[in-house]
């Protein structure tokens, strides 16, 4: 409040309040969390919470995760990532004027008093449970894995972001202030919280690929939508933001397109804690909680448009561009990313519309979003390997069709090709190849390109070249080889995935691709908090072993529910995965067996991904940039 009246008043000593809140905001909210985690790490029963969420059993890194694995514990942890986003604008952003700074920080003050608000009234992680229990519900099975230590923090990361970007451009309406200048501050936070929440998609799929026991990577589950729309849009806006910051352009949607964003990120929230979706993600809450957060998305959405709707019909417009430029190419992208999204929100979201209107119960899955997604996203792939190597303000085709015409020409000729090699030609994985050897070869000719261009003068070298190229730029190529990367997991695994459903005793055989897999023996075993049957599998080539797996069949003994823990030998272009199913009658057990090609380039081309936007973060320029007074110097970027 102090931060925002100051701003608009231009009281400075009001303003002068704002950085030292944020930093006393973080140290409260850090201290709470952990007095949570204490909690939960001494088996202290007496605070319902842990009581519901954990066990003396559970081992301790669990335990650590049960902490945000509640409905009450995943609030504080969203709202500690907040604060700490608070605190890291307050500490990095001190080329941003003060009064401009004051309105950051207390836009973001406005959200977080939003969820403190959710948290106490309706969400108290510090209920006491008096007498205390004498020991813990346990926390969900699902959840006892490694991958709850790391996926939920990094999605969070990656979610909260959005609302450093959706601060900075409603301080921007407010002040007037949509300018270059304005991009620069703050295209630096979106493309890190865009990173964070490209991790944590990851690693959730990651996840969820060898902890369900069939070999799904994406399910199209509600809630993994929740946070595939945010990170559809925060594509979109990080390239805005770049012709925004480049040549002045796309000012107004670029804040519209921050706005969408955080949004976006509001409405997962509410999809996941409203009670409103059946998933593996979703926290059972009472209905008051929906309404609450609901009425919170009403009002942060419709007042963050009302003040789109009176503020950017006053903002003047950009640098112009021809019809084949890069600013041509950046926006057809944005304008099918975001088409994108919509597609995925409509298809998340009419299954509830027709529950509540009481005309009944359907599901919307895999065939409608292959069907749908798909054909959306193949043109933007086809412009990111015509984008980067664009002309500024004005391109020929003659000179694009020049420098792009043997990667087209290699890319198609491979493209038809290499599903030979695979076995059996499929236009689907054709395609898709086409696409990944197209980005990917695209890349290769704007480096050379631009390598050429930077060698003519006397004295330089390749190599001087290279090293003189900004960080911006390697992120920039990292993070669409990335995307590249990611197709080729996506199109062979899908074109080309072997799987076996068998009854298997101890002494039977199932042949898959080129791998026997024999049963050797079927022992029980015993855990920290469950019981279980493990499997020996040996794994022959041409009669010889060549590895031994040893997939499990778990009963976690507090919640008497079972669960698959699959064994999983990775490697560079397939994994081998084995299940086991139910044990039969007869002493045989149900065995899926699955051969998966490439597989792991799916997360591998992920975390390219994200590699390429911290990379463009580091980038030196923007270091400089933020000491500079006021944000007086600019930086020019490469990307």
């Amino acid at each position: 409040f102090f931060s925002l009246v100051g701003a608009t008043r231009g009281h400075t000593n009001w303003m002068a309040v704002s950085r030292p809140s944020a930093y006393v905001l973080f140290l409260l909210t850090t201290f709470g969390f952990c007095c949570l985690v204490i909690s939960f790490l001494t088996n202290d029963f007496s605070v319902l919470n842990v009581a519901s969420n954990s066990n003396s059993q559970l081992p301790w890194p669990y335990r650590l995760a049960a902490s945000w694995g509640s409905h009450e514990g995943s609030l504080l942890l969203w709202v500690l990532m907040l604060s700490g986003w608070m605190a890291a604008v307050a500490r990095f952003s001190k080329g941003v004027p003060d009064d401009m700074l004051s309105l950051i920080l207390g836009v973001m003050a406005l959200v977080a008093i939003g969820f403190y608000s959710f948290l106490l009234l309706t969400s108290n992680p510090f209920d006491r449970l008096l007498p205390p229990a004498v020991d813990g519900r346990d926390l969900n099975p699902l959840l006892q894995d490694p991958g709850m230590v790391i996926h939920p923090p990094m999605l969070y990361m990656g979610y909260v972001g959005f609302s450093v970007v959706f601060a900075f451009a409603i301080a921007a309406l407010i002040s007037g202030r949509l300018d270059t200048t304005w991009a620069r501050w703050s295209r630096p936070w979106t493309t890190i919280a865009w990173a964070f929440l490209t991790i944590g998609i990851a690693l959730g799929s990651w996840w969820a690929y060898y902890e369900l026991g069939w070999g799904g990577w994406w399910f199209w589950d509600p809630v993994e939508n929740a946070s595939f729309m945010p990170w559809l849009c925060g594509t979109a806006l990080m390239h805005s933001l770049l012709v925004t910051e480049k040549r002045g352009s796309f000012k107004v949607w670029t804040v519209l397109l921050a706005i969408i964003t955080f949004s976006l990120s509001l409405l997962g929230t509410f999809l996941v804690r409203s009670g409103v979706l059946t998933s593996v993600h979703a926290f059972a809450t009472d209905p008051e909680r929906g309404v609450f957060i609901l009425g919170f998305l009403v009002f942060v959405v419709g007042a963050s448009l009302i003040l789109f709707a009176w503020r950017a019909p006053k903002v003047g417009l950009g640098g112009r561009f021809d019809l084949v430029s890069r600013e041509s190419a950046l926006l057809a992208n944005n304008v099918l990313l975001v088409v994108a999204a919509a597609s995925v929100l409509l298809g998340t979201l009419y299954p509830l519309f027709l529950d509540a209107l009481g005309l009944g119960k359907i599901s919307v899955g895999p065939p409608y979003f292959d069907a749908v997604f798909i054909p959306i996203m193949a043109p933007a792939m086809f412009l990111m390997g015509i984008g980067p190597i664009s002309r500024w303000k004005k391109s020929s085709v003659p000179d694009l069709a020049s420098k792009l015409k043997w990667a087209f020409v290699v890319s198609v000729v491979s493209a038809l090709l290499l599903p030979f090699t695979m076995g059996t030609w499929n236009v689907l994985v054709s395609f898709g190849l086409l696409m990944a050897l197209w980005i990917a070869l695209a890349g290769i000719v704007n480096l050379w390109t631009r390598l050429k261009q930077m060698s003519r003068g006397e004295g330089n070298t390749v190599w001087n070249s290279l090293t003189s190229l900004p960080n911006s730029y390697y992120g920039m190529l990292c993070a669409h080889w990335g995307v590249a990367v990611f197709i080729v997991g996506v199109t062979l695994v899908n074109g080309y995935e072997i799987e076996k459903d068998v009854k298997m005793s101890v002494g039977n055989t199932v042949t898959i691709g080129s791998y026997t897999i024999r049963l050797d023996a079927l022992k029980e075993m015993e855990g920290p908090n469950y019981t279980g049957v493990e499997g020996s599998m040996a794994i022959l080539v041409d009669g010889e072993e060549v590895d031994r797996m040893f997939p499990q069949k778990r009963l976690y003994t507090v919640q008497q529910m079972a669960m698959t823990e699959a064994a999983i030998d990775t490697g560079f272009t397939r994994d081998l995965y084995i299940s086991l199913g139910e044990p039969l009658s007869d002493g045989s057990w149900v065995v899926r067996v699955y051969l998966k090609p490439f597989v792991d380039w799916i997360w591998g081309g992920a975390f390219l991904m994200a590699l390429g936007g911290i990379l463009a973060v580091s980038d030196r320029r923007y270091r400089k940039a933020s000491q500079m007074e006021n944000g007086s110097e600019e930086v020019t970027t490469s990307s």
